[in-house]
């Protein structure tokens, strides 16, 4: 009968699950930049770092990830440094006031290291990428039962220029360098 074959396609087919939702530990995720100055490192985040995360480490092409960086959190240590990264001629906050990367596919390679193709977006200039991620482990929150943490991982190089932020004058001054060392650094909750 028609209703058989229904149940039979129905158990018979593994139907594959979203990725469950991981909400941001706003404490203790943050998008860490260091870049060139002459001779010194100069280090730095952004504090306001939140979207969407949809990850299962068994099941990563149903994952997904959407994070958006809010620019004028950026913290230098530095107020002075900090306006001036923010104005026109660098971050132009008052234009583009989000960074925003949205994947485009997920892949795993090994034990618990990924791969995540996007977009990145700074400035309203979009570029393909391909980061890695590594999914440090996930375990029940010893400060929040019912609670289960997870934390994930990314390091990565830009340059800045790509994406319109300086002109390239202090680059060719040697103050500044263009190219940018990321660290995502991410503590994710979910309830259980």
């Amino acid at each position: 009968s028609l209703f058989v074959v229904v149940s039979f396609l129905v158990l018979g087919c593994q139907v594959q699950a979203a990725a469950p939702a991981w909400d941001f530990d706003s404490v203790h995720s943050r998008f860490y930049f260091e870049i060139d100055h002459t001779y010194a490192k100069v280090r730095g985040f952004f504090e306001d770092v939140s979207g969407t995360f949809l990850f299962d480490p068994d099941n990563p092409a149903e994952s997904k990830i959407r994070l958006k960086i809010t620019v004028k959190s950026i913290i230098t240590n530095e107020r002075k440094r900090d306006t001036h990264l923010l104005g026109n001629e660098f971050f132009d906050v008052k234009n583009y006031p989000l960074i925003t990367f949205e994947s485009t596919g997920i892949s795993h390679r090994e034990d618990g290291q990924y791969v995540v193709e996007g977009k990145l977006t700074v400035k309203d200039i979009s570029r393909d990428i391909a980061v890695p991620l590594t999914f440090l482990g996930k375990k029940d929150n010893p400060l929040h039962p019912g609670e289960t943490v997870g934390g994930f991982e990314s390091r990565f190089r830009i340059d800045r220029l790509e994406y319109g932020v300086g002109t390239g004058k202090y680059y060719r001054m040697g103050v500044i360098g263009k190219d940018v060392d990321v660290l995502v650094s991410l503590e994710m909750i979910r309830k259980e």
